[in-house]
């Protein structure tokens, strides 16, 4: 089972096989790219609103690389769709691919070259300079943001 992005939409990826996506994909779509969408929906692609214990455990994964601040509400229910149905996940997104990869999910990139390593980010102080694993709003020293860094 190939679980769809809209980058898979958008770049008219061909699979073979079943297929599923989420309605928040169909929202982010518009034009030709909306059109296949509905073409595979009304063709047998499969739907799926991902269960909130599959939700639980793409935020648990997401915390534990540093990308939930930066997924979206849409990015993690594809996760938790893909994550659920055990299937491969069809995307361009590099914080998706990451957050799959601490999931187990396999991914399939399209216009671009899939991640070559998975990344857990630090977090930096922006006014001591402090770094931390976890990721926070704010500085718990200094009160001040907090960016995501490489670890590196």
């Amino acid at each position: 089972m190939h679980v769809l992005d809209a980058s898979a939409f958008i770049h008219d990826y061909d699979v073979d096989g079943p297929t599923a996506s989420i309605p928040a994909v169909r929202d982010e779509l518009t034009d030709a790219a909306a059109y296949r969408f509905d073409a595979q929906a009304g063709g047998g692609m499969q739907v799926q609103v991902p269960g909130e214990a599959a939700l639980a455990a793409v935020r648990e994964a997401a915390r534990t690389t540093g990308d939930l601040d930066v997924l979206s509400e849409t990015d993690q229910r594809l996760l938790a769709a893909a994550y659920e149905l055990d299937g491969t996940l069809v995307t361009d997104d590099y914080a998706v691919q990451n957050v799959a990869d601490e999931l187990g999910v396999g991914v399939d990139a399209i216009a671009q070259e899939g991640i070559s390593e998975r990344r857990d980010w630090n977090f930096q102080c922006q006014g001591c300079g402090r770094e931390f694993e976890g990721s926070r709003d704010r500085c718990p020293v200094c009160g001040s943001d907090l960016a995501r860094k490489n670890p590196r």
